[in-house]
């Protein structure tokens, strides 16, 4: 068995039931952390269908999310949920924003790692996750 994650007609992704499973367990986690709603609606059936509008809003705040963690182990642990949706959101064409303003600035970082890890604020943190992104896209079936 298999759920189909699309938007409109285009499916964007057609994971198990247990991928699908851990994977919408996050898609709430990273809803509540953000305070933002994803746009991936319920599975119905074996069906979800995803709100472009309020996906790209999410993913662009989950991005920034991302860039602005610098603990170590919370990098960690949400990398491949946001490679996963980076994936989600290039095969719907969504365009994402790798720099927002003021994002790299020092007073914008949460949750910082003691001691601090090496500066991840430049190119290489974008260009990291984008090859993530690519090589766990390989085994996304759509």
């Amino acid at each position: 068995m298999s759920q189909y994650y699309d938007m409109g007609d285009q499916t964007l992704w057609n994971p198990s039931n247990g991928a699908s499973r851990l994977f919408m367990s996050q898609v709430s986690v990273y809803q509540a952390e953000l305070g933002l709603p994803s746009g991936i609606g319920p599975v119905q059936g074996d069906e979800c269908q995803i709100d472009p509008l309020v996906f790209k809003a999410f993913v662009d705040a989950l991005l920034a999310w991302h860039r602005r963690t610098s603990h170590a182990v919370m990098a960690a642990l949400s990398e491949g949920f946001v490679a996963t949706v980076l994936v989600l959101a290039e095969r719907a064409g969504i365009e994402v924003k790798w720099q927002p303003a003021g994002v790299a600035e020092v007073g914008d970082l949460k949750d910082v790692q003691v001691p601090t890890a090496p500066d991840s604020f430049d190119g290489a943190w974008a260009a990291a996750l984008q090859q993530k992104s690519r090589e766990l896209g390989r085994f996304m079936a759509a």
